[in-house]
């Protein structure tokens, strides 16, 4: 009977933990941030929480301020849907969005964490979308944290910032009005307040303030780039990521009277003549007025404020963040179309095109960038193409940060492309890509091929973005690429011989190619 008992007692003990556990695993979690409580989404065990405010709404007289720091609020605020898309129209057809539709009302971060909401101290990555500053969004399933956060231990956060008009819309009334005689820039602000906010809540969900690295890609790898420049922002993490592009020459930075200059332009174009005008224009009528013919586009200024000089001149100086650097591009980040058009890939064509671009350079253009025969002519012009875009800014932001700053700079050259887009309705899949296009590397980084219905992934894909997510890992914890599984990666600034990764099915390390070629793009270029 005391047997039997005791029996009784241990199945019984095993019945009610393993229900304690059940319960555990599937409750709501809640966090306490500075401005209230928070619940979130229990998902097998990693924590999310989406749609968190870090400032208010940038609505009415808010509308092209720097952004406020977020109220506080009574009792516990459920945050278990992203929030609306800060005011963009629907221009790259890569993009999938899980928010509900766009508001002005955008400035909303999320949150992935394996942490039990504990004091852990995880390695924090805080990423940014790209878009041209004129579109994309946190919830993007290619940026989902959840593979980070599961497979590698890492609190992720994406983050919402003011798009196109609203993010970047300079005028010489918002300059006279700010007390930092400033005025665009706000989408750029909202990332230096996201980080802000991160760095005093991450805490709360298992984050270390003390390990937070910054990425993005495209827009959002320039911002990166831009972050590391302005003293707002650039003591605010211990390491960045940059996937194709800086401010460094994709995007660059103008100054702010030609700023200023084209935000009248702007109002003159839709008929607002004071800065109250363009206020009390509704967010989708000044949305829409975007789109009107020859609209120009709305350039990230050296405000003063933000940028109290040129980015060109913090990173000569060596005044940017001095953190380890993770940079790179693709290996088609644009096509040879871009150059061509719809003229054939022939030496006569390619030479006259080089021709109309460099004039009396198209000698030493075609030097670097030789155009022999057909399939010359198609290698040579994408890389061209590819420099143009995007490529050489990300040469020159390694290049510069490598030089004024004293911690590693890793390049890598990402060459895998995607495979076949899965077309079953059309009789089956398509011809697979030639390079690594833009943006193609995302989900291969971030673990979330599976997030991507699109395409056809073969077990080289999951080779790829396994080699290639280890690396983004590591960094992000330790601030060097470098770990079991992987290829060593020498850092670019340091030793005899410069290298960088090339990353693709046979991930390796190689001596620095095609330097003098942009050393001569960086002479023709106006900083």
């Amino acid at each position: 009977m005391k047997r039997l008992l005791v029996t009784s007692l241990f199945v019984l003990t095993g019945f009610i933990s393993n229900s304690f556990a059940q319960l555990s695993s599937t409750e709501a979690p809640q966090v306490k941030v500075q401005q209230g409580t928070l619940e979130g989404i229990n998902d097998s065990g990693v924590r999310i929480f989406k749609g968190i405010t870090f400032a208010k709404a940038p609505t009415g007289k808010l509308r092209w301020k720097a952004p406020q720091p977020a109220k506080s609020w009574e009792g516990v605020r459920q945050v278990k849907q992203f929030a609306p898309r800060c005011m963009q129209r629907y221009i790259f057809g890569d993009m999938v969005f899980r928010s509900a539709g766009v508001s002005e009302d955008c400035l909303y971060l999320n949150v992935w964490t394996p942490a039990k909401i504990g004091n852990e101290k995880l390695p924090v990555l805080v990423y940014f979308y790209g878009g041209g500053f004129m579109a994309g969004d946190g919830s993007e399933p290619r940026y989902d944290g959840e593979s980070m956060a599961r497979n590698k231990g890492i609190v992720t956060i994406t983050v919402n910032y003011r798009l196109g008009v609203f993010g970047f819309f300079s005028h010489p009334e918002l300059t006279a009005e700010s007390p930092h005689s400033a005025s665009g820039n706000y989408g750029l602000l909202d990332q230096a307040q996201a980080l802000q906010w991160v760095k005093e809540n991450v805490s709360s969900f298992g984050g270390d303030p003390n390990k937070i690295t910054i990425a993005g890609e495209s827009a959002g790898s320039i911002s990166v780039s831009a972050l590391m420049a302005s003293p707002l922002s650039r003591n605010l993490f211990r390491g960045a990521i940059g996937e194709s592009g800086s401010i460094l020459g994709a995007l660059s930075a103008t100054p702010l009277s030609e700023g200023e200059q084209t935000g009248e332009k702007f109002a003159k174009m839709i008929g607002a003549k004071s800065l109250n005008e363009l206020r009390s224009l509704s967010a989708d009528s000044l949305l829409a007025a975007t789109a009107g013919e020859n609209v120009p586009r709305f350039p990230i200024t050296v405000d003063g404020y933000f940028f109290p000089k040129s980015p060109y001149e913090i990173y000569k100086q060596g005044e940017q963040a001095q953190v380890p650097l993770l940079v790179g591009w693709n290996s088609e980040e644009m096509n040879y179309r871009a150059l061509l058009g719809p003229n054939e890939p022939t030496p006569e064509n390619y030479k006259k095109a080089v021709q109309d671009m460099y004039g009396e350079n198209v000698d030493k253009i075609l030097e670097y960038y030789p155009g022999s025969e057909k399939e010359e002519v198609i290698k040579s012009a994408t890389a061209l193409a590819s420099d143009r875009f995007i490529a050489y800014s990300t040469w020159k932001w390694s290049d510069m940060q490598g030089k004024t700053s004293d911690q590693p700079v890793y390049r890598y050259y990402y060459s895998h492309p995607r495979p076949a887009i899965a077309d079953t309705s059309a009789g089956g899949a398509q011809s697979p890509p030639q390079g690594a296009v833009h943006s193609a590397e995302i989900e291969y980084a971030m673990g979330n091929l599976p997030t991507n219905e699109v395409y056809d992934w073969t077990p080289a894909d999951y080779q790829v973005s396994d080699i290639m997510q280890n690396y983004f890992a590591y960094f992000i914890k330790n601030g060097n690429p470098n770990g079991l599984g992987v290829p060593v990666w020498k850092p670019l600034n340091m030793g005899e011989t410069s290298h960088f990764m090339q990353i693709d099915v046979n991930t390796r390390l190689r001596p620095v190619q095609h330097r003098q070629r942009y050393l001569f793009l960086d002479q023709l270029s106006s900083h």
